[in-house]
């Protein structure tokens, strides 16, 4: 499963201090930066702010996506975020975003990337899969239902 190596229980954050769009960036970098000491903590901050200038990836209700390629990556690392409270996120609804998935991947791995993308957005459209979501509490909690959401994919 896909979802389950892109983002393990020690990159989840259940309970986010982020209330704006670039503090969040920070914080789930630094996330992912004390489980991946090699990553480029700077490089990806630049990508990802250079996407998001193109255009937000804040793209359904309460949730927001940022992703980017990076050239000195090799595979994909990801991060989870969620906050009660809600972030300002320039989102095209305008509303806050409650739940952030980052997803950082290699340069030259386009199409492992648009996977991973594919494989959140089947699992987002699951019923009540944000709601669900925003009613954990602990990492552990998190993890375990994004693994049983994606297992419940192929059943």
């Amino acid at each position: 499963m896909v979802l389950r190596q892109i983002f393990p229980k020690d990159t989840i954050v259940a309970s986010l201090s982020s209330t704006e769009k670039d503090e969040l960036f920070e914080e789930l970098v630094e996330t992912i930066h004390s489980h991946y000491p090699n990553f480029n903590k700077q490089e990806a901050l630049d990508t990802l702010n250079e996407r998001e200038a193109k255009m937000t990836t804040g793209i359904m209700h309460s949730v927001g996506i940022p992703h980017a390629l990076i050239p000195s990556m090799h595979g994909s690392i990801g991060a989870i975020g969620i906050s009660q409270n809600g972030i300002d996120y320039d989102s095209l609804d305008k509303a806050p975003v409650h739940v952030v998935f980052m997803i950082i991947g290699a340069e030259n791995e386009t199409e492992q990337h648009i996977q991973i993308l594919k494989q959140l957005a089947t699992v987002l459209q699951l019923p009540d899969f944000v709601k669900n979501l925003l009613s954990l509490k602990s990492s552990s909690e998190i993890y375990n239902f994004i693994c049983n959401s994606e297992d419940s994919l192929v059943e």
